[in-house]
């Protein structure tokens, strides 16, 4: 990393084998992942080849399902450790898919609540990455932030097994799932929060549809699901029935935190970009970076990330450490959304119109900047979230 990214940096490093770790992850998305990103934005047979041999290249150099369970095939790295090359992995979106961690979030709920035949039957493939999961829980029809106002329903049959039916949407990677986590209401109506569970559905069943992409400023990988009378295993009931928040309030944590630290990732990026572009791009005065108001938008930028940076990983350092972090994890991801979003688009803004088009990832980090602000849970509602519970802290 030349000096560019070292002056975005700019915190206190872990021990010795934990930087060496993280160089190579980094190495492995800058050298690897990177350069194969148009081929894997665009999908289709080309893509998921490429996707094939980043993972197989993955599993050579020891890098593949890095904090999967050992127990199902995974390298067992620490929840703490992980989280510190989570940045590292995230500069690319498709990081954690190539490395192998991006069902992490998946295999640890199903450790924890699923069945033993759920554990039997799907982890060690999922770890492996021969099966993919997805998880369904935002409704058309309904505020995706209050899942107190869930419809889809799941009908306990005398069989043991479930009905359900329903409808999700902005569902990520729901195309090409092998599995749907699905929040369902098992008992009472709409807005009792305590008649809710979550079910494992295979989406071979029959009832199960992909109705329709939903792109995201134009960008695909999120997804409308329909479920007409699909028939559910009685044991892929996930957790305890009537539990489902209990348990999406564990995912929520730490699948916000490891967004965070992925946008710092690829803010780092981006602000790498847009330094680059400063000290290289002259015009008629001069370099871009004699320019003071190009280098205000160094400065800011830096400041953004040198200030959002703490806020994650203190979030990270809790969850890592099984504490409470409701109001970390907030701070982080409304600072953490805004930061990607603030530096990237200073990053197109030096690049000019080089920045609009294809030629750099700044459209897409943009883009991913503008969403996460509503995605996960909008800014809105973890201003009042975390506002609310320091207000009523003695």
């Amino acid at each position: 990393m030349g000096s560019a990214g070292s002056a975005g940096r700019g915190r206190p490093g872990p021990g010795p084998d934990a930087v060496e770790l993280t160089e190579r992850v980094a190495d492995f998305v800058r050298s690897r992942v990177v350069p194969l990103e148009s081929v894997l934005d665009s999908g289709g047979t080309a893509g998921r080849a490429a996707m094939r041999s980043l993972r197989a290249r993955a599993m050579d150099e020891g890098l593949w399902a890095l904090p999967l369970p050992a127990e199902f095939g995974g390298q067992g790295l620490a929840l703490p450790r992980y989280l510190q090359l989570a940045e590292a992995e995230g500069a690319s979106d498709h990081g954690p898919a190539a490395l192998g961690s991006a069902p992490l979030l998946d295999v640890l709920m199903l450790r924890r609540h699923g069945r033993t035949r759920i554990r039997d039957q799907y982890l060690e493939r999922l770890v492996a990455g021969e099966l993919r999961a997805c998880y369904a829980m935002t409704e058309p029809d309904a505020p995706g932030t209050d899942p107190s106002m869930t419809s889809t329903r799941a009908v306990r049959e005398s069989d043991g097994s479930w009905t359900v039916s329903g409808r999700k949407w902005f569902t990520s990677r729901a195309a090409d799932a092998d599995l749907v986590t699905v929040l369902a209401r098992t008992d009472a109506a709409p807005p009792d929060r305590a008649g809710l569970s979550l079910l494992l559905v295979p989406t071979d069943s029959p009832g199960f549809r992909v109705v329709r992409e939903l792109p995201v400023l134009g960008a695909g990988g999120q997804w409308e699901i329909a479920l007409d009378h699909v028939t559910v295993p009685g044991d892929h009931l996930i957790g305890e029935r009537g539990r489902a928040l209990a348990i999406a309030g564990e995912r929520l944590q730490l699948g916000r935190t490891l967004r965070c630290l992925r946008w710092l990732g690829q803010a780092q990026r981006a602000f790498d970009l847009m330094c680059e572009r400063a000290n290289t791009r002259s015009g008629s005065r001069g370099p871009l970076s004699g320019h003071q108001l190009v280098q205000q938008h160094v400065f800011e930028s830096l400041l953004a990330v040198r200030s959002t940076r703490p806020l994650v990983h203190e979030a990270a350092a809790r969850i890592g450490a099984g504490l409470d972090a409701h109001i970390e994890v907030g701070l982080a991801k409304v600072a953490a959304a805004r930061m990607l979003q603030q530096v990237s688009d200073a990053a197109i803004q030096v690049h000019g119109a080089a920045g609009l088009g294809p030629d750099t990832p700044l459209p897409a980090l943009f883009r991913t900047g503008r969403a996460a602000r509503i995605l996960d849970g909008p800014d809105e509602l973890h201003i009042t979230s975390v506002a609310r519970r320091v207000l009523r802290s003695p």
